[in-house]
């Protein structure tokens, strides 16, 4: 095992690092307020989705892209990864959640873990950067291995949403430690299948939560940014 490699991931993808990931529920604010979400159980099914079927999906295979592109040098590569994640986004609520977060990684990564990888995506403000881009190019310019990355990224996505349910359905805290757990297989899998895939595969059949995404920029009465 890296230990600094651990410890950098631990770090990046800790709710305290300063990328504002608290503020956004991807959608699930809405879905709480229509009765979709209810008890842990609905939770834990709408997050399968979304991880198997929807955005967690998608958003790994570009993650492992992303971080074959920086290891490869392939800049060019990368630049159409960028491009094509910040497109993919389904909403505009979900535009703004993936790339203010990307953004803020950028900026506080390149603070205090700076690495000649994340350079370009600092320097230039013009363009949008997706967040799993943003965290996989980080990871690959520190010689974090993807087997290990991935996998922790998919996790930290996963734990961020239970900890806005348990704070919107309620849930209790124990609750929330339940569903991650019970997720846990699922996220293993579906990153295992992401390092297997191309960005032919990307894709969601997740749509009643890309709507609830959408449904949310017009919520009247919200906690959250999306």
């Amino acid at each position: 095992m890296d230990e600094a490699a651990l410890t950098r991931l631990m770090t990046w993808l800790s709710p305290s690092y300063p990328v504002g990931a608290y503020s956004y529920s991807h959608g699930l604010e809405w879905a709480v307020e229509a009765g979709d979400i209810r008890s842990r159980g609905d939770l834990e099914a709408w997050l399968e989705a979304v991880l198997v079927l929807g955005s967690g999906r998608n958003d790994t295979i570009l993650f492992t892209r992303a971080h074959r592109a920086v290891t490869a040098h392939d800049d060019k590569a990368l630049a159409d990864i960028a491009e094509l994640a910040a497109a993919f986004a389904a909403g505009a609520e979900r535009y703004l959640e993936t790339t203010a977060q990307g953004r803020a990684f950028v900026d506080a990564t390149m603070a205090a873990w700076p690495c000649d990888a994340l350079e370009p995506l600092h320097r230039d403000r013009t363009r949008p950067i997706a967040y799993p881009v943003a965290v996989a190019v980080a990871a690959a310019g520190h010689g974090i291995d993807e087997a290990l990355a991935v996998p922790a990224y998919l996790h930290a996505f996963a734990a961020n949403l239970v900890s806005a349910a348990v704070r919107l359905v309620p849930l209790g805290q124990t609750d929330g430690q339940h569903a991650i757990a019970s997720l846990a297989p699922i996220v293993t899998q579906t990153a295992k299948e992401a390092r297997a895939s191309d960005l032919d595969d990307l894709g969601s059949a997740a749509l009643k939560a890309d709507l609830a995404a959408m449904k949310h920029e017009t919520q009247e009465t919200r906690l959250f940014r999306s």
